[in-house]
């Protein structure tokens, strides 16, 4: 199995094992949904209680870098913690669900196969990463053309994107001038 079939095998194993609630998202959500284009790590939203660290943890075994610890502090935290896959050298970022957002795309995840392996993966649709591209788009102070390709890229391979879904996320996301910049960009 390839490299990245494998890190993704694992993964989805270990929170499917502890039934956590995961999607992935990032660019491997926007290259499954649009153009592929390749990453250097795999992101995913879980929704993962403190009390399912040393699990997780067990669950991943010793071929992973996985510190309990830091794992704690960081959903104590409420921030992003990432595992490492040793014999790939592949990051996981985790990010919790801790807002209503992503609930929602935990919500409307569907199953992809994923990598040359086909991996079934939880992965969030089209319209979910759009809105979280724009986002981190936006976060990230509007710079990053890798960001801005991708959503561009999301909205010309998805014609039926469910748009009063997109509309209505990306008021309450602080992002809908960004979202009408982009739609006028791809409908040039």
């Amino acid at each position: 199995m390839d490299p990245f079939s494998q890190t993704l095998s694992q993964i989805t194993a270990a929170f499917d094992r502890l039934k956590i609630r995961y999607a992935i998202g990032g660019s491997v959500a926007s290259s499954a949904r649009s153009v592929w284009r390749s990453t250097q790590d795999v992101d995913l939203i879980a929704a993962i209680h403190p009390a399912l660290v040393d699990g997780l943890v067990r669950a991943l075994g010793t071929d992973w870098y996985a510190d309990a610890d830091e794992i704690r502090r960081s959903l104590q935290a409420g921030r992003a913690f990432n595992v490492i896959q040793i014999s790939t050298s592949t990051k996981v970022d985790v990010f919790p669900a801790a807002e209503d957002f992503h609930q929602s795309q935990l919500d409307r995840a569907t199953m992809v196969p994923l990598g040359m392996g086909k991996v079934p993966c939880v992965v969030t649709t089209a319209e979910d990463i759009l809105l979280a591209k724009l986002r981190w788009y936006r976060d990230g102070g509007e710079v990053s053309e890798r960001q801005w390709n991708d959503i561009g890229s999301v909205i010309a391979i998805n014609p039926n994107l469910d748009w009063e879904y997109v509309n209505l996320w990306a008021a309450r996301l602080g992002v809908t001038s960004l979202l009408e910049r982009a739609r006028a960009e791809v409908e040039k």
